[in-house]
């Protein structure tokens, strides 16, 4: 029934900052999921014999076809237990949950996260560790030596049984458990929560939407939203997860989620209303009239935590990636707690949680979430929020404009340059490195340069060191501009461009943002030259 294949190696699985993600098309090559997997299984300490793993995906087109695949490969390669969610679901943070939970080796998770999904699209596979969090560098680097050197893989000559039901069945010897993917997750929550104030708030007049943009959070807002919580029939849209997401681009920015945008922006507007993403690890946030950027979020989330009752004793400390704006900065030095800036990517803030020395972690990128599991958490994030207008009975707008006056108004946008060519986008960065020393006492649109690097973090838990995180470029009034190339795209590469403009308490905090920022823009393309290497006269998104 095991079945030795030869193969030959392919050279491009190298993971980003989370897992490797390509094209659908790249994924059905003969081999090329079965490589990948088989270098894990390799790759892991011990090798994979005899343990136990979690395994889900977001229910994104090739999901069924991938968990099949994996699971034969695990029986083959001496695995003893697989948990697979219902179907082959599970979200991100609740897989992260389940792996803590049952105290497992890992998990593997299928999900291209928020890009979008379909025949023509893109799939992504990554594996997280023994403490629920996705692979660190020194695992991701040894997957992809292994990768690069591949000669066979082992799987099953047999099919795999109907993960409808559930239960446990025998794969050769390995035993395959299907579990409910939302109820762990969903009592978790109520664990964490006011469960009870924030069902008061939905039965007071309170009105809410969520958007689970036809991805893997349909399910659990269905359960958690409208059964535990009461809120009314319909308010989970899109909340059947679909293979191409409906179509649209399960990214829960204002651009993406453009109809719950404009319905919280327009008459008779909902009080709050919140979106998650493809994998459910993502979140947007909306108050009537107002959008909450992700790094404002953060920083609100982090300062009213104590209102919820896992975090009444309070926080230990934060920690952001870099390209994150400084608005946390101010609650934690205001706070006297921790402050930590790691490099993107969720495995990078693995250390500071499991040391304790951080309790709330977040990202510009709409992810935050906090010890509870290792992932970052979209429903966590909005439950937070809605904990905190239950206690502190005001608006969305109130709870940030108090916030500003409180702390300052941290002005932020990230400008994406998406699909460049790859060879342009290198271009850029190169040239702006070779120019970084002689930025420094340079003045640039009237702001003047105080320090210029390429950010490289030193990871105060394990020593290690990871270089070339982004180039910064710092300003003596407390503005910054950070270009970096994203790791999540599957086409040529995307150039990210954050601009940040630092109003303190007391200033002038009604501005419109790209107004406020206008000047940093036309900072950003002198020094950079984004126009001459990118072809581009305007970003793809401006988020």
């Amino acid at each position: 029934m095991i079945k030795t294949v030869f193969t030959t190696p392919f050279n491009d699985q190298k993971p980003g900052t989370s897992g490797l993600r390509k094209k659908v098309k790249i994924f059905e090559q003969p081999n090329y999921l079965e490589n990948f997997v088989q270098s894990l299984l390799d790759s892991l300490e011990g090798g994979a014999a005899g343990k136990t793993f979690i395994l889900g995906g977001d229910g994104r087109y090739y999901n069924r076809q991938a968990i099949a695949t994996v699971l034969k490969m695990a029986a083959a390669n001496g695995v003893a237990k697989v948990i697979v969610g219902q179907g082959g679901i599970l979200s991100t943070p609740a897989a992260s949950n389940l792996i803590r939970k049952r105290k497992v080796d890992g998990g593997i998770v299928l999900s291209a996260s928020h890009n979008p999904g379909g025949p023509n699209y893109d799939f992504g596979i990554k594996f997280n560790v023994g403490n629920g969090g996705p692979a660190p560098e020194k695992l991701t680097n040894a997957v992809y030596a292994r990768s690069r050197e591949i000669a066979e893989y082992k799987t099953l000559d047999a099919d795999v049984p109907s993960l409808a039901i559930l239960g446990t069945f025998d794969l050769a010897g390995m035993t395959v458990e299907i579990v409910d993917p939302v109820s762990d997750y969903a009592q978790l929550m109520e664990e964490l929560f006011d469960f009870s104030a924030i069902r008061d708030l939905l039965g007071s007049g309170f009105r809410m939407r969520f958007d689970a943009m036809s991805a893997v959070t349909g399910p659990y807002a269905l359960e958690i939203f409208e059964k535990r919580l009461g809120a009314p029939a319909g308010t989970v849209l899109n909340s059947k997860p679909l293979e191409d997401f409906g179509g649209h681009h399960p990214d829960p920015n204002i651009v993406h989620a453009k109809k719950l945008y404009e319905e919280l922006m327009g008459s008779g507007a909902p009080d709050f209303g919140a979106a998650s993403d493809g994998d459910g690890d993502r979140n947007l946030i909306l108050g009537r009239g107002i959008f909450v950027n992700p790094s404002d979020s953060l920083a609100i989330l982090a300062a009213n935590a104590h209102l919820a009752p896992a975090y009444k004793n309070g926080i230990a400390g934060i920690a952001r990636s870099m390209p994150t704006s400084r608005a946390a900065d101010r609650v934690a030095e205001k706070r006297g707690i921790g402050m930590y800036e790691t490099p993107t990517g969720w495995k990078f803030f693995g250390n500071l949680l499991d040391a304790g020395k951080v309790t709330i972690c977040g990202e510009e990128s709409a992810g935050t979430g906090s010890d509870h599991v290792r992932e970052k958490d979209g429903l966590w994030a909005i439950l937070l929020w809605l904990n905190i207008l239950a206690v502190r009975k005001e608006s969305v707008a109130d709870i940030v404009n108090a916030h500003w006056a409180e702390f300052g108004r941290n002005y932020y946008a990230r400008y994406d340059y998406e699909e460049v060519e790859q060879a342009r986008a290198d271009a850029l960065m190169t040239e702006l490195r070779a120019k970084l020393s002689t930025l420094k006492g340079q003045a640039i649109e009237g702001e003047m340069v105080s320090d210029a690097d390429d950010f490289a973090y030193h990871d105060p838990i394990d020593g290690s060191v990871s270089e070339n995180q982004g180039i910064r470029v710092l300003f003596e009034s407390g503005s910054r501009i950070v270009f970096r190339l994203s790791g999540t795209g599957t086409s040529g590469a995307t150039l990210r461009v954050y601009l940040e403009r630092y109003e303190p308490a007391g200033g002038n905090h009604r501005q419109e943002t790209q107004a406020a920022l206008v000047k940093l823009v036309h900072a950003a393309e002198e020094i950079a030259g984004i126009a001459r290497h990118t072809g581009r006269d305007a970003p793809s998104v401006i988020t």
